[in-house]
């Protein structure tokens, strides 16, 4: 039977959870079964496989090395998505592109919507904002970029995680609070992307952009404070500090809340609130965690 899916990155955070979403419908391919920017490698895997839909979970994430390495971060994040819609137009199948809030600059004090003009300050919201052009130029019917933020899940390294290694290996720790964004579950976002990718088939999303993080808004600060609660242990524990503390090559967005609208367009509900999502999330962070 022929998939109807096909998940690139399925190796990674993301890619893994939604491939178990998507189940016996879906191919997954991580890197070392497609590399995405190889343009000869691609065109014959969706020729071989002629999917309904490709999920693009892979990306260059490594946000700080982009600054020194932009050239080899565009590869990823640009030329091979390029390369991906290119080969999903000659297919015929619809493309779900996974995009960042990094496209942004940061310095709105609403949610960004869908439509409002990118302006990323980043070499990795560069090369992200040039992924993201290459579907809607090349897929303009068939092309959806769904941007998402502040990604979390049982899967790999990420804050979350990283706050619970922490409530029990260190008395106190110091998280910035003054940097608000979307904590989002990687699996909530795989459950919109099946949605959103079932919809499109179906005639009933039209092609664009979307925003695939969680609702609500949060510092790290209160993100890490509300891991420490879920744990049973003093948020008091957690305390605030600047941005300015931890020095990084490239500047992380002081706002990056995105607007939900295009959700409701397509009668499709978007991702629930990020409390919500944690506490759905815990028990298996904890466990992937702690083992």
């Amino acid at each position: 039977m022929r998939k109807r899916w096909l998940v690139t990155g399925a190796g990674g955070l993301l890619g893994r959870d939604v491939v178990a979403r998507l189940g016996a419908r879906a191919v997954g391919l991580d890197r070392r079964a497609l590399d995405v920017t190889d343009p000869v490698a691609v065109r014959a895997v969706l020729q071989a496989h002629r999917p309904a839909v490709v999920v693009n979970c892979a990306a260059w994430t490594a946000v700080d090395a982009a600054e020194s390495r932009e050239r080899e971060a565009l590869l990823v994040n640009g030329t091979a998505v390029r390369y991906l819609a290119e080969a999903c137009a000659d297919v015929g199948c619809l493309l779900l592109h996974v995009s960042t809030d990094y496209v942004f600059g940061g310095d709105a004090c609403v949610p960004y919507a869908e439509d409002a003009l990118p302006g990323p300050r980043t070499a990795y919201g560069r090369t992200k904002l040039t992924g993201e052009r290459a579907v809607l130029e090349l897929l303009p019917e068939r092309g959806y970029v769904v941007r998402t933020a502040w990604l979390y899940g049982g899967g790999g390294g990420n804050f979350v995680r990283t706050m619970i290694r922490a409530e029990s290996t260190r008395e106190s720790v110091a998280v910035v609070d003054d940097q608000r964004g979307q904590p989002t579950w990687t699996a909530d976002l795989a459950d919109r992307l099946r949605a959103l990718g079932r919809a499109a088939t179906a005639g009933r999303a039209p092609a664009g952009v979307y925003h695939g993080s969680s609702g609500g808004d949060a510092t790290w600060y209160e993100l890490a404070r509300e891991t420490f609660r879920l744990l049973g242990a003093a948020p008091e524990r957690v305390r605030a500090t600047p941005g300015t503390a931890f020095p990084r090559p490239a500047a992380r967005p002081a706002y990056s809340v995105l607007g939900h609208d295009r959700w409701h367009e397509a009668g499709l509900e978007p991702p629930r609130d990020w409390r919500d999502a944690l506490a759905a999330a815990f028990p298996s962070l904890v466990s992937a965690e702690r083992g």
